[in-house]
């Protein structure tokens, strides 16, 4: 008799297990930014910390200002902390970046109308002013063996606009962060010494209200120590040198194209050392900085009125915390002994220089009836 058939087995059949799944490592390009921002969030937090603080600090003492403020607390950090790593990317992203930002929000707060406004009167003291800081800066800065980098801060420091032209330039020529250490140093020794001094000078010869604006708009640097100046003397004083110098901060527009045509060129120069230099010309728009470009579109823009003036105050006060900004991550670069190594002689040129412009303004406001 044949064995009874066994059932048939019964197969359980189990769906695999859903496979684990990764998610998608993000794309290269975003990887680099994550890692790059990793890197200079330490130093630019540091420097914007510094920056807010040195602002408070400017607040209390007008005279010296935010933005000065912020390089010396900068250079003292890095002294007392010393020189750390993890803070130099985002402290030179703050020197570069943030400078070039500041610029171009400085002039979102300026209009081009301000040259026309102070009269053709004050045009030629400014013109004149200009030119004897310039030219006194190249003359007096080789005769004291000044180099190069740091006499045109200086120049265009005092003839122009203090600490905001210095920034200014230092972008456009890439000058070193001890370079703008010391002339920004140099600057504002002499914007207090003329803060303080110019009203006595004014009430010692006797200059109207309007003369001794134009004096202190032409022949003082930075705005603060104008203000300051300007209103020791007199309010309409104050209210004449501020529209005055706000036109010769204008002025820093054709110098820092012709500063930066001249890098430029040097530097093809340079590249073109087999002699070459002459026969391969450079597109324009090489020439200039973007970020001076945009600096020039600001300023038009303001000048039609497509920047409200409302925003007027907000502009300022942004301009100068990117600059205090900026400048703290040059002091968080700078060392005291690179500025040792500088010496006394820039120090003298920017007294030199400061002495000359004062004078050559009351020359020219003589010379031009304005004074």
């Amino acid at each position: 008799m044949p064995p009874a058939a066994l059932p048939p087995a019964s197969v359980t059949v189990t769906a695999p297990a859903p496979a684990l799944t990764t998610p998608a490592a993000p794309p290269p390009v975003l990887r680099a930014a994550l890692a790059r921002l990793g890197a200079v969030a330490p130093g630019l937090g540091v420097a914007a910390a510094i920056g807010v603080v040195a602002m408070a600090v400017g607040r209390l003492v007008p005279v010296v200002g935010g933005p000065v403020t912020a390089i010396l607390l900068g250079i003292v950090v890095r002294e007392v902390v010393g020189e750390r790593a993890a803070v130099v990317p985002g402290a030179r992203v703050a020197a570069k970046v943030v400078l070039q930002a500041a610029v171009v929000l400085l002039g979102a707060g300026l209009s081009l109308r301000e040259v026309a406004r102070t009269g053709t009167a004050a045009l030629p003291v400014m013109l004149g002013t200009l030119t004897v800081a310039l030219a006194g800066a190249a003359l007096l800065g080789r005769w004291l063996r000044v180099d190069e980098e740091t006499r045109t801060l200086v120049g265009v420091g005092t003839g122009i606009c203090g600490a905001s032209a210095i920034a200014t330039v230092s972008a456009v020529i890439g000058a070193s962060e001890a370079a703008v250490a010391y002339a920004v140093g140099t600057i504002v020794v002499f914007n207090v010494a003329g803060a303080v001094a110019f009203p006595l000078v004014g009430h010692a010869l006797g200059m109207s209200q309007e003369g001794f604006g134009l004096w202190a708009g032409t022949a003082i640097n930075d705005t603060s120590s104008v203000v300051a100046a300007g209103t020791v003397f007199g309010a309409a004083a104050a209210s004449a040198a501020v529209v005055v110098k706000l036109t010769r901060t204008l002025l820093i527009v054709p110098v820092s194209v012709a500063l930066a045509v001249r890098t430029r060129r040097r530097a093809r120069a340079t590249l073109d050392a087999g002699g070459t230099a002459g026969t391969d010309r450079v597109p324009w728009r090489r020439l200039v900085p973007p970020f001076l470009v945009l600096f020039l579109v600001a300023a038009a823009l303001h000048s039609v009125g497509v920047v409200p003036a409302a925003w007027g105050p907000g502009i300022s006060g942004g301009a100068h915390l990117l600059t205090a900004v900026a400048l703290a991550g040059v002091g968080l670069l700078t060392s005291v002994a690179s500025l040792r190594r500088a010496g006394w002689r820039p120090l003298l040129l920017g007294g030199l220089l400061s002495l000359a412009v004062a004078t050559s303004s009351l020359a020219l406001q003589a010379a031009t009836g304005t004074l």
